[in-house]
């Protein structure tokens, strides 16, 4: 049976004459941290302080033994996992092999060899200057060259990251011995038809042993099968009758299935596979029609509105981020209302550690071909790598039935179209070959049971404009550039790949990553961590067409700004939710972020929960009320009908009842019911609002800006409560957000924004508090106050 020996221990990192502890799986970063040569380059302005490291060539070395330990096996590899990105592999003083992708596996045989195992990593500039030199330039969204070398584009910095470009061996590194046979490859085709379930194996061995008769032996459930090896490749193919399907989350069950394949010699066992599968059924349904060109997802049969967040690496150096972590934040998206998360183009193909997160959770995962925001050449030596970890990949992935969608690229075919690009090309290649020819190719060979799409947004056809969102999928960023998130109501797109908007992270994040500072707006630390351009302008314009701008005030300043990131990606989620099926997907960009900084994240880079976190629990639940205007849009994505009478009252900033009435509603499974608001409640100038309840659920309207809005002094009272605090308004209370990080860092509130009216309370669960205080409570409480 083969034998895999993990090589963990024993390395260390050539800095010039030092030989430093290194850590494997690991990058020259945290190797360089660990031994105190560099500053945490996440704290203050250390991203800069540490940018020579990014330029140098980097040695990691180990002793390796693979002759005597194992003398019983024919053959020992050397199996790197993932290597950061070009490097030179040699054993001993003998060169076993180069290697230029940061997306692929490589394996090279040191059966007999032993001595110093040495890997040295080129430069990732110096490769990707060279691969410029040589095919020529082409433009990109930022100035560094990230698209001539196949590594993880934002390690050279984005509009929410820091440029730290890593080396090192990222992934495990391991021996593995075996003698006859092993299994090279194995390619799973799960498809399910009439309730049964049917899984097709095709299995690539490597050989020893030309001659020796192979077989292997398949079990599904109990079902077991057999078939023999035609020289180094043959197929095993079971039946599983009456299977569980798996669903997405909040339509089914997540029904998993343990496959077991054998490569036997005779008797002897030789090697073992074994994954997890789920049977169920991917469609992506883009059939043209009064309104345009669509994109729906369809899982068994049940058409989805896709409730879905952007995913960028979670760590600027992803060695970091560990099974555990993928839990806690896919956890966190689950529990926000998410089905769908989109992996960015600019990042990684994820750790086996995600995808099975995500097939637990019932999480739908779109997956980027790692291209972004440029034009990629498709000369050699990137053509060929390109095709390589593509299908590496898509193999990889395949036992995954959270995985539903491949696309293959970000915004490149957009760039090509909208950004100069075409001009400038003048007939070079940009990597319209890729996403139009290889790519759906690959796909369409390897994993023929899952929908390709060429980009992300795309219309479909070059006839159309690729950012059309009366066609395929749309990203939404004027708004955030240049408009007011009112404009989300303007159109209705087709599907909304991306869209967001700004706000700081927590104070307690703000504090741990700008040590000493003190905190403004536009102190230094906070502009250093401020990557967009000209973001904190679009932050302040933002504010200023619904708020008075706090100068000077820090402290209102970051509530303001997170008040509006919520209120801004409401606005464009309520809308399109309350037009499906026409729109039938929202992904919000972005989830999670890689280091603390000022980004569009509902969740920041030390792991805490912005109010856009807690506002998407509310906009992504089964059912959701919705205001504008004279309308009620009741949103209904559960499974049974909803019906009843909502609650409408029109209301003075005072407190008084205007006018009230009861409206009834009645919206279908998986439909929309839009209710018309009688004239007599349409809220009379910025002294009234409108306030509709049902079944627990509540939506408010205010007709006008907060700046206009004459907002009694809030007045309310708090009280600690058993794991909490009670908070029981005597006013209007708008917004009212308890900052539970200014009370204890490691503490958490379990909600975020809510309106209380006079006489409403509200309980804030609070965990990690270790010593809770009324008054300190009361000091972390924020919400609207009178315009000064």
């Amino acid at each position: 049976m083969l034998q895999a020996t993990p090589l963990t221990d024993g390395w260390v990192l050539r800095h010039e004459s030092a030989a430093l502890p290194a850590a494997v799986p690991g990058c020259v970063h945290t190797d360089l941290l660990a031994a105190g040569v560099i500053p945490d380059p996440f704290l203050g302005l250390g991203e800069t302080e540490v940018a020579w490291v990014g330029r140098r060539d980097w040695t990691y070395e180990t002793d390796l033994d693979a002759a005597s330990a194992h003398a019983a096996y024919e053959q020992t590899d050397l199996v790197f996992d993932g290597l950061d990105t070009v490097a030179e592999i040699s054993l001993d003083g003998r060169l076993l092999g180069r290697v230029r992708n940061m997306h692929r596996s490589y394996r090279f045989d040191v059966t007999g060899l032993s001595g110093r195992l040495s890997v040295r990593f080129a430069s990732a500039y110096a490769e990707a200057e060279a691969v410029r030199g040589r095919l020529g330039e082409r433009p990109a969204a930022y100035a560094e060259p990230y698209q001539y070398i196949r590594k993880m584009a934002c390690s050279f910095g984005w509009d929410w990251g820091p440029t730290l470009v890593t080396a090192g061996i990222w992934r495990p590194v391991r021996l593995e011995h075996w003698s006859t046979a092993r299994i090279a490859r194995v390619r799973p085709l799960v498809t399910v038809e009439q309730g049964a379930g049917r899984v097709e194996l095709a299995i690539d061995v490597e050989r020893t042993r030309v001659e020796a008769p192979l077989t292997v032996e398949a079990t599904v459930d109990g079902v077991r099968a057999r078939a023999e090896i035609d020289g180094t490749s043959g197929t095993v193919r079971l039946e599983v009758p009456d299977v569980r399907l798996w669903w997405p989350r909040g339509y089914g069950e997540q029904a998993l299935y343990d496959v077991e394949l054998t490569l036997l010699h005779g008797a002897d066992q030789l090697d073992v596979w074994r994954r997890r599968i789920g049977f169920r059924t991917v469609e992506l349904d883009r059939r043209a029609d009064a309104d345009g060109t669509g994109f729906t997802l369809v899982v068994n049969g049940e058409r989805l509105f896709a409730r879905g967040v952007n995913w960028i690496p979670d760590d600027v150096f992803p060695s970091r981020v560990t099974r555990e972590r993928y839990r806690k934040r896919l956890r966190q998206a689950a529990g926000a209302g998410v089905d769908l998360v989109r992996i960015w183009g600019g990042g990684l193909y994820e750790s086996e550690d995600f995808y099975d997160a995500c097939d637990e959770l019932g999480l739908l995962v779109w997956q980027d071909f790692p291209f972004a925001c440029a034009a990629y050449p498709e000369e050699q030596p990137l053509r060929g790598e390109v095709e390589a970890e593509a299908r590496e990949n898509v193999v990889r992935l395949m036992p995954h039935p959270s995985l539903v969608l491949w696309n293959g690229n970000n915004e490149n075919l957009w760039g090509f179209r909208d950004w100069g690009w075409e001009p400038r090309l003048a007939g070079d290649s940009w990597g319209e070959g890729y996403y139009l020819g290889l790519l759906p190719r690959v796909v369409a060979e390897l994993d023929p049971t899952r929908p390709y799409t060429a980009g992300s947004p795309w219309s479909g056809s070059w006839h159309r404009h690729p950012n059309d969102p009366a066609h395929g999928t749309h990203h939404s960023w004027e708004v955030w550039n240049r408009e007011d998130y009112a404009e989300y109501r303007a159109s209705v797109p087709r599907f909304v790949a991306e869209f967001g908007w700004q706000a700081p992270p927590a104070y307690a994040t703000l504090r741990r990553a700008l040590p000493g500072e003190k905190l403004a707006a536009d102190s230094p630390g906070m502009l250093h961590h401020q990557k967009a351009d000209d973001g904190n302008g679009k932050l302040r314009r933002g504010l200023e067409r619904h708020f008075t701008f706090p100068e000077g005030d820090f402290d209102r300043w970051h509530y303001l700004t997170q008040v509006n990131q919520a209120r801004a990606v409401a606005a464009g989620i309520e809308h399109w939710r309350s037009h499906w099926p026409v729109c039938a997907g929202t992904v919000v960009w972005q989830l999670n972020d890689c280091w603390p900084v000022t980004s569009w994240a509902a969740i920041d880079g030390d792991g805490r929960q912005k109010p856009l976190y807690h506002e998407l629990r509310r906009l992504y639940a089964d059912r959701l009320l919705t205001l504008r205007g004279r309308e009620l849009a009741v949103v209904n994505q559960a499974a049974e009908a909803w019906a009843g009478a909502v609650r409408l009252r029109r209301m003075s900033v005072e407190g008084e009842v205007v006018e009230e009435a009861s409206v009834d509603f009645a919206a279908g499974r998986r439909a929309v019911d839009r209710v018309a608001v009688p004239k007599e409640l349409e809220p009379a100038g910025p002294k009234e609002f409108l306030v509709a309840d049902a079944d627990g659920l509540r939506a408010v309207h205010f007709p006008a800006p907060d700046r206009e809005v004459p907002y009694p002094r809030p007045e309310f009272e708090v009280a600690l409560v058993p794991g909490g605090v009670a908070v029981t308004a005597r006013t209007l209370v708008r917004d009212l957000l308890l900052q539970a990080d200014r009370l204890d860092p490691g503490a958490r509130a379990d909600r975020g924004l809510v309106t209380l009216l006079p006489g409403e309370e509200v309980t804030i669960g609070v965990s990690g508090w270790e010593t809770p205080d009324a008054a300190a409570a009361r000091s972390a409480l924020y919400c609207m106050e009178p315009a000064r």
